[in-house]
């Protein structure tokens, strides 16, 4: 029996949403790309600024995810 994991994630630059409902690949692979970028381009953002949660699977239809873990860089 196959298991599927709705856990999605939300990713933030100084409290504003880059990036919402990624499944566990995507946000990986997003979360890398963001911190090479600001590194190579500089800019407005530094690293410290990019921070993410990680919303539990839901139970049902629509409502809010449960908030699984708050992370910064």
């Amino acid at each position: 029996m196959e298991t599927i994991d709705d856990t999605t994630y939300h990713i933030y630059a100084k409290e504003k949403c880059l990036y919402h409902n990624l499944n566990e690949d995507d946000f990986e692979e997003k979360w890398e790309m963001l911190k090479v970028m600001i590194d190579l381009l500089g800019g407005d953002y530094k690293v410290e600024d990019l921070s993410y949660i990680k919303l539990a699977p839901k139970v049902g239809y629509g409502g809010p995810g449960k908030v699984l873990d708050d992370h910064s860089y």
